[in-house]
């Protein structure tokens, strides 16, 4: 773990913002796309990047926002870390989010983000909070593999329920699923029952397959040759070089996902999904006197 002092915080356009606290991931999740080479890391992906200042450029960011809207965090490097126990720096951008009046999407592997359950109820109750928890392995033994240094599935499902309870909207990200690995119908069903039963408002799939590229492919070649003896071989033969890897399964596991999807009023299509993330209610964009 190492600190720097960023020059901004937020990314995106009007309306559509999205930060990440950190950059690199302790998780060890054997796909993971953020160690592609085009992302261009100068340090190793275990050796965490915090932002030290995070907190002071989202304050400064948001004062300066005319209108309120939804602040996305998570899609390159989970918030909830393991080094985030310590430095609490999510903990405190919730605050300012809370303080500014603006709503946030939070997307984890971790059930840390149980800690920060009086902040996200807060921003739920003036503004508006999605909790964003990704699931791709039901099995936890096998899960443990693919997703090592992370809380196990059932865990996860745990914190989905707790966001239930206290109506905290929640979205899965049913993605990537891995070829001959986790690429099964009782896998799909297993993870669709739990969504299902905890009440989920969306979930996120892209296909039923995963992508490789250069510096994500290379680890993850090594972890199937760690894990899974001879698979890499067989990658090589049914994708070679390609970056799209849908499952021979694929067909069938997103009509299972579909159907299932529709029977139970979840939403499935991603365009929906984050439409629904990045929306806040109306009566929350209103413009500050301070604003003007």
């Amino acid at each position: 773990m190492h600190f720097v002092d960023a020059k901004g915080i937020l990314t995106g356009s009007a309306g559509r913002y999205g930060m990440n606290i950190y950059r690199g991931c302790s998780h060890g999740c054997i796909y993971c796309d953020s160690r592609s080479t085009c992302y261009q890391f100068t340090h190793p992906f275990e050796d965490i990047e915090v932002k030290q200042n995070a907190p002071e450029l989202l304050e400064k960011a948001l004062r300066s926002k005319r209108r309120r809207c939804m602040i996305g965090t998570g899609s390159m490097s989970d918030p909830y870390m393991h080094c985030e126990e310590q430095l609490q720096l999510t903990r405190r951008c919730l605050e300012i989010i809370l303080e500014n009046g603006f709503g946030v999407a939070v997307q984890t592997k971790s059930d840390r983000i149980l800690r920060d359950t009086d902040l996200l109820d807060e921003i739920n109750r003036t503004a508006k909070c999605v909790v964003q928890i990704t699931l791709t392995t039901y099995d936890d033994e096998l899960c443990s593999i693919v997703e090592p240094n992370v809380c196990s599935t059932k865990r996860r499902i745990e914190v989905l329920e707790k966001m239930q309870e206290r109506g905290i909207p929640t979205i899965v990200w049913m993605t990537p699923i891995l070829p001959f690995i986790n690429d099964t119908v009782e896998n799909i069903t297993a993870i669709l029952e739990e969504c299902a039963r905890v009440g989920v408002k969306g979930i996120i799939d892209f296909g039923m397959g995963l992508t490789l590229r250069e510096g994500d492919r290379e680890y993850y070649y090594a972890a199937l040759d760690r894990h899974f003896p001879g698979l890499k071989e067989q990658y090589i033969r049914q994708y070679g070089n390609s970056y799209e890897l849908p499952s021979p399964n694929a067909a069938e596991l997103r009509s299972v996902f579909r159907r299932f999807c529709k029977e139970h009023g979840i939403m499935c299509d991603p365009d929906e999904c984050f439409s629904y993330m990045s929306e806040l209610p109306d009566r929350y964009q209103q413009t500050s006197l301070f604003d003007i």
